[in-house]
C-alpha cells in the first residue's frame, strides 16, 4: 500500500481548524504534525485547500443483489467517492431483501469484490424474524433497519406487539423509516378520487404528510424510551419531527445581560435523528419543475421545513447527515404520480451540496465534519473511523472550497445516469478521496480501491 504523505492542509477535526501535514502509512493516520519531513511514495500539496474526516453516510440504498439495472455496489461506491464519502451503510430492500443473517452475509461476500469505499449493511426487521435480530453479530453488523408503517415490498412492521418486541430485544442500533401508513392511505384515496391518474407530483407532500410523519415518529421515539432502545430516526423531514429530540446544547447566561455562549455536550444519546441533503436542499416548490425527480419517501416539505432542519443541525436535534441515496432509472420515472417510484440518485453530490450550507454562513467546517464523521462513527460505535487520529484508519477527503463544480450529464457515476442536481453548480469541490489509506478520487477521476466491512466497538 502506497505511502502518503499530505501537506500543508487545513485540517477540520474534533471542533478545531489547524495548518498540518498527515502522513499515511499501511492504511493508517501514521503521524499528524505542524510539518512532517518524510519521504512518501505520493506527496499532496493541500495548500489553501481543507482535510476532513471522510463522509460515513449511514443511510444508501446501491440496489445489489437484485435491482441492479438500476445501480450496484461497484458503480454507486465509486460515485460515493467523488461525494466524499469514505464510507457507506446500506438499506436492506433489495431483492431477495436482507431480512436473515444468512442473506446479509451474502452481500458482505459480494462487497468484498465490488464496493470502493468501506460498507457495512443493516439487518432488514419484518414481520416474523425476531430470532434473526437477536442472533446478529453487534460487533460486524451496523443496525437493524425496520419501516415503521411505510416500506416498499414485505419489509412493513405496523403490528404494535411486533414493535414491541424488536424494540425490547434488538441487541444493536435500529434505524427506523417513520411514516403512518393509515394517515397515507387516507390522502391517497381521497387524491385519487379528485385526479385520479392526473394527480401531480405536488400533491405527495399531502399524501406522504407532515401528521404522517410525526405520529410515526413519535411512536417509535415512546417504544425507545419505554426499551431504552437505541434509535436512530432517518430522513426526518418536517419542522414538527424536531420537537421530539433533545438538543445537545446548553444555553448558558454570559456576564453581560442578553448574551449567551453555547457549551457543546458531546454525550450521544440513546435517541438520534438525520438529516439527508435533499431535504435540506429542495422544498415543496421544487415540484413544479422537477417532479418525479425529487419524488421520495417522506416527501419534501415546505421551505419552512427545510429552514428548520437546517436550524435543526446547529441545535444539535439532528445529529447526522446522510444521502439515502436510492437510484431509480429515468425511464421508470417516467410514469404517472402513482406508478413512479420514490428515491432519487445523489451520493455524488453529497459533500458539495453539504459545503453550500458553508458558504451561506450557517454551518461552520467544524460542524460538518461533526455532522458527517465524528457523530456517525459515535452513534454507531465504528471502531477508528471517523476521526482524524494518529493510529485511526485514513478516511479522508480533501476539499476545495473555492473550486465551483456543476452538476452536469457528462460527468455524473451514477449508473442510471442522472440526477436531480443537474445543473447546479456547487461552490465547492471534492478535490481527493482517501479510504482505508487508498487515493480512491483524485484530479475528477476515480482510482481504484477496495473498501473494508467496517468493525464495530460494542
Amino acid at each position: 500500500m502506497d505511502t502518503i504523505l499530505i501537506k500543508s492542509a487545513d485540517l477540520v477535526n474534533e471542533g478545531t481548524i489547524r495548518s498540518a501535514d498527515v502522513l499515511i502509512r499501511n492504511g493508517r493516520i501514521d503521524r499528524i504534525d505542524g510539518t512532517i519531513d518524510a519521504q512518501a511514495d505520493i506527496v499532496i500539496d493541500a495548500t489553501g485547500k481543507a482535510l476532513l474526516p471522510g463522509m460515513i453516510d449511514c443511510h444508501v440504498h446501491f440496489r445489489e443483489p437484485g435491482l441492479t439495472h438500476k445501480g450496484d455496489m461497484q458503480s454507486e461506491s465509486r460515485a460515493a467517492a467523488a461525494g466524499g464519502v469514505t464510507s457507506v451503510m446500506e438499506m436492506p430492500n433489495t431483492s431477495p431483501p436482507a431480512i436473515t443473517n444468512e442473506r446479509l452475509e451474502e452481500k458482505f461476500a459480494i462487497a468484498a469484490q465490488k464496493m470502493a469505499v468501506n460498507y457495512s449493511f443493516y439487518l432488514g426487521a419484518a414481520l416474523n424474524n425476531l430470532d434473526e435480530v437477536k442472533a446478529v453479530d453487534p460487533k460486524n453488523v451496523c443496525g437493524v433497519k425496520v419501516y415503521m408503517g411505510s416500506s416498499t415490498g414485505n419489509m412493513l412492521v405496523d403490528r404494535f406487539q411486533t414493535l414491541e418486541e424488536l424494540f425490547r430485544e434488538c441487541p444493536i442500533n435500529l434505524a427506523a423509516h417513520c411514516e403512518d401508513a393509515g394517515i397515507i392511505q387516507k390522502h391517497e384515496a381521497i387524491f385519487r378520487e379528485r385526479y385520479g391518474d392526473k394527480t401531480p407530483f405536488a400533491a405527495h407532500p399531502h399524501i406522504r404528510s407532515e401528521e404522517a410523519c410525526y405520529q410515526s415518529s413519535k411512536l417509535a421515539v415512546e417504544l425507545a424510551q419505554k426499551h431504552d432502545a437505541r434509535l436512530h430516526i432517518l430522513h426526518v423531514s418536517t419542522a414538527r419531527e424536531l420537537e421530539l429530540f433533545d438538543g445537545g446544547i446548553a444555553r448558558i447566561s454570559s456576564p453581560r445581560e442578553n448574551e449567551f455562549y453555547i457549551e457543546r455536550d458531546d454525550t450521544i444519546r440513546k435517541i438520534t435523528a438525520e438529516a439527508c441533503i435533499h431535504y435540506l436542499h429542495f422544498d415543496s416548490s421544487s415540484y413544479e419543475s422537477l417532479g418525479a425527480r425529487i419524488k421520495c419517501n417522506p416527501a419534501i416539505k415546505t421551505a419552512a421545513d427545510r429552514d428548520a432542519l437546517l436550524r435543526g443541525l446547529l441545535t444539535d436535534r439532528l445529529d447526522t447527515i446522510g444521502t439515502d441515496h436510492a437510484p431509480h432509472t429515468l425511464e421508470e420515472k417516467q410514469g404517472t404520480y402513482w406508478s413512479a417510484p420514490s428515491g432519487m440518485p445523489v451520493i455524488q453530490s453529497a459533500l458539495p451540496e453539504i459545503l453550500e450550507h458553508f458558504h451561506s454562513g450557517l454551518l461552520s467546517l467544524e460542524t460538518i465534519a461533526a455532522k458527517i464523521a465524528h457523530t456517525p462513527a459515535r452513534i454507531f460505535s465504528v471502531k477508528e473511523r471517523g476521526f482524524i487520529r494518529e493510529g485511526y484508519w485514513a478516511d479522508l477527503v480533501l476539499v476545495d472550497l473555492n473550486k465551483p463544480q456543476p452538476v452536469a450529464k457528462e460527468n455524473i457515476l451514477y449508473k442510471c445516469g442522472w440526477s436531480p442536481f443537474e445543473g447546479v453548480t456547487f461552490r465547492s469541490s471534492v478535490d481527493t478521496t482517501i479510504v482505508s489509506g487508498q487515493l480512491a478520487w483524485q484530479n475528477g477521476k476515480n482510482n481504484p480501491s477496495q473498501g473494508y466491512r467496517l468493525e464495530f466497538d460494542r
